[in-house]
Formats: C-alpha cells, structure tokens, sequence
C-alpha cells in the first residue's frame, strides 16, 4: 500500500479520487500512527507532522475503510498528559463510527483505561471513511421560519414512533420511521414548524449503565460528535442517507430541523473511565483540566471540553459546518452551552461565540443555549450572544408555580407571558424559548399527576433526577380512577398549554405532552429505552391532541404572537383585573387572585384562571364571541357589562366583533 506525505488540511479523512488524506491535530504528541483494518487485519503507517497536525495520504483506498490512530507522547499524569499508542483511539473528526464499547465487566472497562498496557484494537469502535456527499438532495430548500414564527416540537428520534402502529414494524423508531407520513401526517396536524432533535450524534452508554444492563436512551453521552448514530436507524450499515432523507422529507414538508448537540463533554468521562479518542490524542488541550492534571467537571459528567483553544474550537465549528452544509440542518440546540462560552470563566465574546460569527455557512442558522453548566457562575440566562435564542428555565418555573401552587404571583406571571423584558429587554421576545416541560424532567400529564419524582427504575435508588419540580398530583399520588382528580389534571394540563401559545417569545412543546404521554413519575428517564420513555400512542388523549392543534392554529392568527417580534407597548395590550378594571400596582400583588384578562390589539381579549373555583370576569366594552375555550366559560348577559364566567381552571380568547356584525 503507497503512502505519501499528505496534507494537513483538512483535517479528519477526505477521500479524493485517487485515495484518502488523513490529518489529525495533537500539539504534544511525539508520534502518530495512521491504522487501517481490512477483516481484522491492521496495517500501521506513520504519519508526517506539520506544526501541530499530523498527516498522511494513502493511495487507493476510499469509502467504508476502518481506520484509528495510535498516539504516543509524554506522560506525566500531574500535567494532565495521558499518551498511551497501546489505545487505538477514534478519529474527532470522523463523520461514520462501527462498534461499541462493551464495559460489563471490570477487564472489559481496564482495556479501554488510559494506563492499561494491552493492545485493545480488537475491542475499539473504529472510524470510517466516507465518500464525498452524493446524495440526491433534489431541490430541497430550507423553510427559514423567522423566529416569531417558528413553533418548537422537541422529540426523541425513537421515542417518537417506536409503538405508533401506524408505521410499519422495521422502520419504527428509526429516522425512517420519523419521515414516514404517519409522521408527517401527525406533525402538520399539531401545526409545529420546528422539529428539534435529541442527539442524533454517536454515543456509547456509561459504564455504570452497562454494569447494570442498561443504556443510554437520551444520547448526551457523544463520542462522534459528526458522526450520525446508527442505533436510529434503520439501515444500520447507512445511518448517513437515511438521516439526510429524513431532513430532505421534513423539509418538503415544512418543517425545519434542529439538532440537539453536544459540545460541553465527550463520552470519555473522567480520568479512570474510557480512552476512547480526545484524552489520548492531546488530553490537555481538548479538556479543561486543574493544576493537578485533573478534569474540571462543569459539565456533571467527569471532564469538559475546552472550546476556547483554537483547534478545539475549530474543531466545534467544522462539526456545525458539517450538519448545515451536507446534512441541511436549520439548526442547533446546545446542551449545557456555558460550557462552550468559557474562557474559563464565562464569556460572551468567547473564541467559539466569536466564530460562529465569523463563519458564513452559519449566518443564517438557529442558535439555542441551555444557559448553564455546574461550574462556577454556570447560571447565564439572558446573557448569551445576540445569536442565541435561550431556554428561559424562569419560564418554565413560573408557570408551574402559578397553574399548580397554591397561590400566584400575577406580576410575575405577566413579565414571563409578556415575553421576559427582564432578562431580553436588550433583545427581542423571540430571544425567549417558552417551555413548562422539556426531555429533563417531568412530563406534563407526571407534572400534574406527581408530588415527587419516582426513579426507581434507573437503578440508583432514587437519588438521580431534579428533586424541586413545581408540580401538584391534585390530591393523589399517579394513576388514578378518581373522575375528579382526573378532570382537574386535565384542566391544569390544558391551561398550561393554552399559556405557552399566548406568550411572546418562541414555544416549544415537548413531544408527548399534547396527547398525555407519562413517565410513571420518572423525571429523569435517560436510561429508559422502553415504554417509560416511548411516548404512548395506544392511549393518546385525542382530545388534547385538537386542543393543542387549534392553540396552535390560533396563535398563527394573532399577530402580535407570530408576526411582530417586538416588545409589548400600551398600545398593543392593555392588563385588567377580572372586574374589567386596568390593573394597579396592588392588583399586581395580590397572589390570591390568580385571574387577569390581557387585550392585546384592541381585538382578541385572553382571559386566564388559574383557580380550581369558579371565576367571573366582566368585559371590556364591546362585543365579543369566543375563538377557544367555549367548553369552560359562558357568556352571560348582565344590566351593565356583559360577564364571562369560568366554570373552572381555564384561558380562553375572545375576538372583538366588528360593529358591521
């Protein structure tokens, strides 16, 4: 087999013509080995340095060749250098992954620990070569939804068709699977724009998960971080096609394609856990490490990635340019994305928010920030680049606490639904991503059916998992029989819905929450791939599935949601009491009232109760018909208003009539 000197650019493994270019990045390596496999046998190359990347060009060989590198260095623990060519270690780079790693046992795990002496190439997951991008992508175009308008439906690739029987058996839970037009159907049936994605992105399952015969069903644990997960697929041996196909259907369709990702850790975990790729190709500059050549843990999951070293950065940045440029992603959602702003403290003109900016193939793509880590001052909502819309946790909290507490704080609760001036005001609403649930927590039927969390089933006895959850089982601890509690859940679900589309800002919707999908009480269902997790077709809760379908519609109707992204002034609404009176600044304490009525426009008129009693709300002068909520609030006549009482929790919007009526 001819080899030549190559090119250090670019980096990762490019098949031209006449072979493949190899280049790798390791400042402190002292050597470098290119290894390809052919049916378990290896062949070894050394490859040439040029500044800090090593490089080689190998004749003849292309598409579907395994390959790894063996890194060699100095170690020196206390330094955080961990150098062992005994490893055989994943390309960062590589767009495909094969095989596993089997950590059942105690050997199996030392094969794969940075100071094991044995060769462990029969044991590693190997990258592969791809072929420049062939795919027919016809004439697909992005929707390129403006924010105002975009509607977030987050779900699990295989949690979301995995028991629709409507898709044939092979392809359910698979990216196929998602584009099948069951799917399709389904999806411009809620009337969602935005379809954002768990990881799609090669994991392997943590240690302690195999130990206890379990998996890692969410995906955050990422190894191949351009890598699409063949786990989701159905043809296994093209996860790559059958992803793109996916985003060419769903794109035909209307809806965009947002990915969750991973740049905050890598599956390598801490110090004794797997050597798998970063930590033996240049450990020290890939992660944040202490001045004792230890992992900082910002990310709760045994190291962090150092975005702010150039190549480490370089190396985030080509990975996006990737997903848009051959996968035709709209855009991304960024787990822990503090993390990614470190310098190390967090910064907002940090290297890698800075070259985001700088890179044209991401000018006109969706940014999403999870605003924090567990690192010092991880807590950054509100404060991210002007790029990045945010999940607003302040949201989610607020909400829960005024639809299922005891008592309400209606300033509060008006700032969050007014689109959050205090955290955005420098902004736009559309910085805000309204949500009361998300894959981290309760879902919504476990919200309003669950005082505590019940996590047994994840093996550590009950200790994983957010233990404040702002939630109210209303009177009984999960299922029940009860026809009371039951209608009372319903309405608290059904208010909180109708909220999250009346907000300013972007919602998003966790997928099940809309036809009362639950967890059993299991808030923290990483590690369930079975029907915990797999949202529950079977018994879908129709009803709610319309109810959602004409929130949605509803919203897209009112301009002041979906067409004009600006802050809220007295001219486009106007708050009063449920006397029809303008609130004062008292009316805004009292937490015992929980019912507001909001005018927005002059013309639709949003009454929200947020008590299990019944509510009379007197009018604003005018005449008015219902749009939704006629199945809890009655128009009544009155000798000098005309009143709407409530019958229960509940929001309803009324549209002004016009005087020709």
């Amino acid at each position: 087999m001819k080899v030549t000197a190559g090119s250090p650019f670019p980096l990762g493994a490019q098949a031209v013509e006449n072979g493949t270019n190899f280049a790798i990045f390791s400042e402190n390596a002292t050597a470098i080995e290119l290894c390809l496999f052919k049916q378990s046998q290896e062949q070894r190359f050394a490859m040439r340095r040029t500044g800090d990347v090593w490089h080689l060009f190998v004749e003849n060989i292309g598409e579907g060749i395994e390959y790894g590198f063996r890194v060699a260095g100095i170690t020196d623990k206390q330094k955080g250098a961990l150098f062992n060519p005994q490893k055989l270690l994943l390309d960062p780079y590589a767009k495909r992954i094969v095989g596993t790693v089997s950590a059942h046992t105690a050997d199996e795990i030392k094969y794969f620990q940075w100071d094991d002496k044995r060769d462990n190439a029969h044991l590693a997951p190997k990258s592969v070569v791809v072929a420049p991008d062939n795919f027919d992508w016809e004439d697909d175009e992005r929707p390129h939804y403006p924010w105002r308008e975009t509607i977030i439906y987050e779900l699990h690739v295989k949690g979301f068709s995995r028991l629709n029987q409507q898709i044939p058996e092979p392809l359910r839970g698979t990216y196929a699977g998602l584009a099948h037009p069951a799917s399709i159907a389904y999806l411009k049936r809620l009337g969602v724009t935005t379809i954002e994605l768990q990881p799609v992105s090669h994991h392997i399952d943590e240690v302690h998960l195999q130990k206890m015969g379990k998996t890692n069903y969410w995906g955050y644990n990422v190894i191949g971080h351009s890598a699409v997960e063949p786990v989701l697929a159905w043809d296994q041996e093209d996860p790559i096609t059958e992803f793109k196909y996916l985003v060419k259907t769903l794109h035909k369709h209307g809806f965009e394609v947002i990915l969750d990702l991973v740049y905050n850790h890598t599956a390598e975990g801490g110090t004794d856990s797997l050597t798998l790729c970063q930590r033996g190709i240049d450990n020290q500059n890939y992660y944040w490490l202490n001045q004792q050549g230890e992992y900082e843990n910002w990310a709760g999951c045994g190291n962090a990635l150092n975005l702010s070293h150039p190549r480490v950065c370089q190396w985030a940045i080509d990975s996006l340019v990737y997903w848009v440029s051959e996968c035709h992603v709209d855009g991304f959602r960024f787990d822990l994305a503090t993390t990614l702003g470190r310098t190390p403290e967090f910064d907002q003109l940090s290297p890698f928010f800075e070259k985001i900016k700088q890179t044209p193939e991401l000018e006109h793509i969706k940014l999403i920030a999870e605003p924090w880590d567990i690192g010092p001052n991880g807590y950054q909502v509100g404060r991210f680049p002007i790029q990045f819309a945010e999940w607003n946790d302040k949201y989610r909290t607020t909400m829960r606490e005024f639809f299922l507490g005891e008592s309400g704080n209606l300033g509060e609760f008006a700032r969050r639904l007014a689109g959050s001036d205090d955290l955005y005001w420098q902004y736009s609403p559309a910085k805000s991503i309204n949500y009361f649930a998300s894959h981290d927590g309760f879902t919504l039927q476990d919200l309003v059916s669950y005082n505590k969390k019940h996590n047994e089933a994840n093996g550590e006895n009950n200790r994983d998992g957010e233990n404040t959850n702002h939630s109210n089982n209303h009177g009984v601890e999960g299922e029940t029989d009860n026809e009371f509690v039951n209608i009372l859940r319903d309405q608290t679900a059904c208010s909180l819905l109708a909220t999250l589309f009346l907000s300013n800002g972007v919602p998003m919707l966790r997928a099940g929450d809309e036809l009362g999908h639950s967890q059993k009480g299991n808030n923290n269902a990483y590690c369930q791939d079975n029907e915990i997790a797999w949202i529950d077709w079977q018994n879908a809760n129709e009803s709610r599935i319309e109810y959602v379908a004409k929130w949605i519609a509803l919203r897209k109707r009112i301009a002041l949601l979906s067409h004009q992204n600006h802050w809220w002034t007295e001219n486009d609404v106007q708050w009063f009491s449920s006397q029809g009176k303008v609130m004062e600044i008292e009316d805004w304490h009292n937490t015992e009232s929980k019912a507001l009525q909001i005018l927005l426009q002059d013309h639709w008129l949003i009454l929200i109760n947020a008590k299990k009693t019944t509510q009379q709300f007197f009018l604003p002068t005018g005449k008015w018909h219902i749009c939704l909520g006629k199945n809890i609030a009655t128009l009544i006549a009155n000798t000098q208003s005309v009143a709407l009482q409530f019958e229960q929790m509940g929001v309803c919007v009324l549209q002004r009539k016009l005087s020709s009526y």
